[in-house]
Formats: structure tokens, sequence, C-alpha cells
């Protein structure tokens, strides 16, 4: 019996909260103009790349090809490209273009 009256709460929950909180028109157009604000305030940091090294990211393995020597990341980069690079060596990835 409580189960079943919890269901029900639940379900009517769901059906009620979307209703009561349905923002206006009026109030998505201030908030996206409230962020455009904030990101204008942004300053650019100069990039620090200390303390940062790759051995650190144990998921870059040696992907799902160990002999062909490229890691998962080249894998992604050569499956996402828009224009395949160019697999050297070593899998040194030249050229090629994504979005």
């Amino acid at each position: 019996m409580i189960k079943s009256a919890l269901r029900g709460l639940v379900a009517a929950a769901l059906v009620v909260v979307p209703l009561a909180a349905a923002p206006s028109a009026h109030a998505a157009e201030t908030v996206l103009l409230a962020i455009a604000i904030a990101v204008d305030r942004l300053t650019p940091g100069t990039e620090s790349r200390e303390g940062c090294q790759r051995t650190s990211f144990k998921h870059w393995n040696a992907g799902p090809n160990p002999t062909d020597g490229c890691s998962t990341r080249a894998e992604v980069l050569i499956s996402e490209a828009v224009e395949a690079p160019e697999v050297g060596p070593g899998c040194r990835l030249t050229g090629g273009r994504w979005w």
C-alpha cells in the first residue's frame, strides 16, 4: 500500500513540476543576456602546463591495436577527422582536419 502511494506521488510530481517550473521566454532571454555579459567580463589568462605529464593519463594507452604504435588519443583523432591525417612512423600524425 505504501509503495503504491509513493509511486503515485512520484508520478504526480513528474507531471506537476515541469508545469509549475516552466520558464517564460523573457526569463530565458534574461539568462542568455546574463551569460553573455559574464563571458564578456572574463579576462584571458596565460596558459600554464606546469605539472602536466602525459604519463598521468593512464587511459591514453596503446589503443585497440597495440602493434601499430598509436595511442588511444591518436586512434580517436584518426577516426574523428574530417580529412584524415597522414600516419607516419610511430603513429606520428601530420595534416588532417577536425571540427
